[in-house]
């Protein structure tokens, strides 16, 4: 492992290596995952590089098999995220057309009532088993 004045610059936060210095506990705070195993970053702390697998499907990319980088803890460590770095992600995948065809029946089949077999703008609601109108309310 490699000490926090050689660790490169990207990885540490100088705010909150600022609130160290000062006797401030940062709980979650390990950019050289010692502690963790991975580096590790409080909630809304993570380097602009390291991105959550939400954050790049919004980017068009996913993973692409890459191990997380680093992860973000909350909740007394009860919630974690995995970080990934953007220059390793792929283009994310599209759907066949026999894909969108398949999943474009599924969700018509949802949306049909068994009973009087209508479709409906709306799922069929499963504690119900039909559509609003068969079952009076």
């Amino acid at each position: 492992m490699q000490s926090s004045s050689t660790l490169p610059s990207h990885r540490r936060i100088p705010t909150l290596d600022g609130a160290r210095s000062r006797g401030i506990y940062v709980q979650f705070y390990d950019p050289d995952g010692r502690r963790y195993g991975i580096p590790t970053y409080p909630y809304h702390w993570a380097p602009k590089h390291l991105y959550t697998a939400r954050q790049l499907r919004a980017r068009g990319l996913r993973p692409g098999g890459q191990a997380p980088a680093a992860q973000i803890l909350w909740r007394r460590g009860l919630r974690v995220a995995y970080l990934y770095r953007a220059d390793l992600a792929l283009p994310k995948r599209q759907a066949t057309p026999a894909q969108r065809a398949a999943i474009a029946k599924a969700l018509r089949a949802r949306r049909t009532c068994p009973t009087c077999g209508t479709g409906k703008p709306y799922y069929i609601p499963r504690s119900l088993g039909e559509c609003l109108d068969c079952t009076g309310r």
